[in-house]
C-alpha cells in the first residue's frame, strides 16, 4: 500500500485554509497546517483530524514575512513524516492601498506574503518535491487580470503569483506540477462590508450567488491529486464573474 501523500498548507487554521486541509485530509492525505497568529483554532483542527485519523495531522508557527522562518518550517513540513508531496500556498493578505496613500510598509506585507513567500517556500521545498513528484497549488485571485479599484498593490502581488505560477511550472518539470487556483467571492473580508456592496459584487457574478470555500477546496484536491498531466494553468473558480458581468 502507498504510503498517504503529506501537504503543507499555508494560512490554513481557518476560512479557506481550513477548508482545503479538510478536503485533502478527505482524499487521504496527512497536512501539516501552517498558522501565524490563529494558534487555537489551528491545534483545535489537528486534534479534530488526528481524531478521525491518528497521526494525520500538525502544525507548525511561522511568520511567512521572515525569511529566516522560511526554512524551519520547510523542514518540519518535510521532516514530520519523512516526505512532502505537495504545498498549498495559502497564506495572504488583503487590503486596500489607494493611490496617494500607500506606504513602504504596507508594499513589503502584501509583496512579501502574496508573492515572497510563496517564492522563497517552495524554492525550500523543492528538493522534497522533486524527490516525490509533488504538486504546488497557488491561491491566486480573479483581480490578479481584473484589478480591483484601490487595490493596486495586491492586485501587482497576485498577478506577480500568476506568473510565478507558469515561471516554476517550467522550472521544476518534468518532476513537479504548479498550478493556481483564482477565487471570486468566496467568504467576504472580515473587515466591515455594507450590504449593498455585497449586492452589487453578487449582480456581476453569472451564478447570482458567492461561492463557499468548499469550492475552492475541491478545486485545490483535483490539482493536487486528480490532474497527473495538467501544469502551468490557473482555473478561476468565480461563478463566472471573470466573464465580464
Amino acid at each position: 500500500m502507498p504510503p498517504a501523500p503529506c501537504i503543507l498548507v499555508t494560512g490554513a487554521a481557518r476560512r479557506i485554509g481550513a477548508a482545503i486541509v479538510r478536503a485533502l485530509h478527505d482524499r487521504g492525505a496527512r497536512v501539516m497546517i501552517h498558522y501565524h497568529h490563529a494558534a487555537e483554532p489551528a491545534h483545535a483542527l489537528v486534534a479534530a483530524l488526528n481524531a478521525m485519523r491518528p497521526d494525520s495531522a500538525d502544525c507548525h508557527e511561522a511568520d511567512l514575512q521572515e525569511i529566516d522562518q522560511l526554512a524551519p518550517l520547510a523542514e518540519a513540513a518535510w521532516g514530520r513524516w519523512g516526505r512532502l508531496d505537495g504545498v498549498v500556498h495559502n497564506a495572504s493578505t488583503f487590503y486596500p492601498t489607494a493611490v496617494g496613500t500607500t506606504t513602504l510598509a504596507q508594499w513589503d506585507d502584501l509583496m512579501g506574503a502574496n508573492l515572497r513567500a510563496p517564492y522563497f517556500l517552495t524554492q525550500a521545498l523543492a528538493p522534497a518535491l522533486r524527490a516525490s513528484q509533488g504538486a504546488v497549488v497557488n491561491l491566486v485571485d480573479i483581480h490578479a487580470e481584473q484589478p480591483l479599484k484601490d487595490h493596486p498593490v495586491y492586485c501587482a502581488a497576485k498577478a506577480g503569483l500568476v506568473m510565478l505560477t507558469r515561471s516554476l511550472a517550467r522550472e521544476l518539470a518534468p518532476e513537479v506540477r504548479v498550478n493556481a487556483v483564482a477565487p471570486g467571492a468566496i467568504l467576504w473580508p472580515e473587515r466591515p462590508m455594507s450590504t449593498a456592496a455585497r449586492e452589487r459584487i453578487v449582480e456581476r457574478i453569472a451564478l447570482k450567488r458567492a461561492g463557499m470555500p468548499e469550492d475552492i477546496a475541491r478545486t485545490v484536491a483535483f490539482l493536487m491529486f486528480d490532474a497527473p498531466y495538467i501544469t502551468g494553468q490557473v482555473l478561476a473558480v468565480d461563478g463566472g464573474r471573470s466573464l465580464g458581468y
